[in-house]
């Protein structure tokens, strides 16, 4: 029995450089940096004083007041982009099967922002004080149960966490599902809005952030020899799946096709990389071959490129070790240098960069780059986009844990 063709019929992004999907794409194009000082918070006191966050976005534009009360930003982002992705695949919920469309949708986090409140109602107050919707608001799975309750998606419903790779899984479980026979269209990405003070506090205890408070805007430098941590981001992103067949019958626009998915673990550490990306070379090698294609046949891989020195130095690694000669032949780029690491929803926004770019013709840059590491020394599309003829493109997500996740999209062709 043939597997069962996944395409991508619908997008949708709130990032911290663009509010949709048309706004990010071209700030991806243009360079722009969305890392500033934080405003969510006094940061004064803090290592880290600036991260991407998302700017100029209301919530009330897709939720109603009373139900805002009741979600964490988290969820905000999630049914935004829900909304726009369902818009945007132009489908009739009330013609087709809701019971064969589902949601798998990530978070790393959670809520984060209605853990901090809730605890500091419980300091001051005691018990009495935290909020009934406490629990609701907060878990991780609860954004894929409101866009599920939302637009009446009775399909498999669940939420992934494995922190950076986190969207990755959801998009990779959603591809699965439908190339199974399980489902026809999934609803499917990540979310994350953890630009707190106990994230950020947290984060600089492991020295994993850039402290670069006097010039923000360009600590996000994948690659460069002066990159000293990650910066933190914000946002969500949703990708509509659909079966190929099932798309074409209602005439469904289709922007590419997922075709491979490479999991693997790295079983070595909590936060550091195996030696030479061993996890990440796995990742890449199951999902070329998942796919059914050559290694030769990549033409583009939007890199995990978080700016630390480990990741960027064993990523660059694993990249030669498995593609060989080739690894000089492909176009690089990591996003993260303009949108910071959305930690949960990095691979779904990633993800719609890699879609965009495969439609599109086009690499995105890796901005900042000024002087390569010297253990970095690969094509990674400096400072301005490329035009190039894009077939085949990976989107690689690795994190905590050791997890590691590899998508596979292709040029969509009948």
């Amino acid at each position: 029995m043939s597997k069962r063709r996944v395409v991508i019929t619908g997008l949708g992004a709130l990032t911290p450089i663009g509010n949709n999907v048309e706004e990010f794409w071209e700030a991806l194009l243009d360079g722009k940096s969305g890392a500033a000082r934080i405003t969510k918070f006094n940061p004064e006191n803090f290592a880290t004083q600036f991260a991407c966050e998302v700017k100029g976005f209301d919530p009330s534009e897709y939720i109603t007041p009373k139900a805002l009360k009741r979600m964490d930003p988290f969820t905000h982002y999630a049914l935004a982009t829900a909304q726009m992705a369902l818009e945007d695949s132009e489908l009739d919920l009330e013609k087709i099967n809701t019971e064969r469309m589902g949601v798998i949708y990530g978070s790393g986090i959670g809520g984060m922002d209605t853990w901090e409140t809730q605890h500091g109602n419980f300091i001051k107050g005691g018990p009495r004080r935290i909020s009934p919707f406490f629990i609701p608001m907060m878990i991780s799975d609860i954004a894929a149960g409101h866009i599920s309750i939302r637009f009446g998606l009775k399909g498999p419903n669940y939420a992934t966490t494995s922190a950076c790779a986190t969207s990755s899984h959801a998009i990779s479980d959603a591809f699965i599902m439908i190339q199974r026979g399980s489902a026809d269209l999934m609803v499917t990405g990540g979310t994350e809005a953890s630009i707190t003070p106990m994230a950020i506090g947290g984060f600089n205890s492991a020295r994993a952030l850039s402290t670069w408070n006097d010039r923000p805007e360009v600590a996000s430098r994948p690659f460069d020899k002066d990159r000293n941590g990650f910066v933190m981001g914000e946002g969500s992103g949703t990708i509509i799946l659909e079966e190929l067949e099932h798309a074409k019958t209602r005439k469904a626009k289709i922007y590419g096709e997922i075709i491979g998915v490479g999991l693997t673990a790295d079983a070595f550490h909590v936060t550091a990389p195996a030696p030479e990306g061993e996890g990440a070379f796995r990742s890449m090698r199951e999902a070329v071959k998942d796919g059914g294609i050559e290694l030769t046949d990549v033409d583009y891989i939007n890199a995990h490129g978080t700016s630390t020195l480990l990741n960027d130095k064993n990523e660059t690694a694993a990249i030669k070790n498995l593609f060989g000669e080739h690894a000089y032949k492909l176009s690089i780029s990591s996003t993260k240098s303009m949108t910071g690491h959305l930690l949960g929803a990095a691979g779904a926004i990633e993800s719609i960069a890699t879609i965009l770019a495969i439609k599109n013709s086009i690499v995105p840059p890796t901005m900042h780059l000024d002087e390569p590491s010297p253990d970095c020394d690969l094509d990674y599309t400096p400072h301005k986009p490329v035009k190039k003829d894009l077939k085949y493109a990976l989107s690689n997500t690795f994190g905590f844990g050791g997890h590691n996740a590899s998508l596979l999209f292709k040029k969509f062709e009948e």
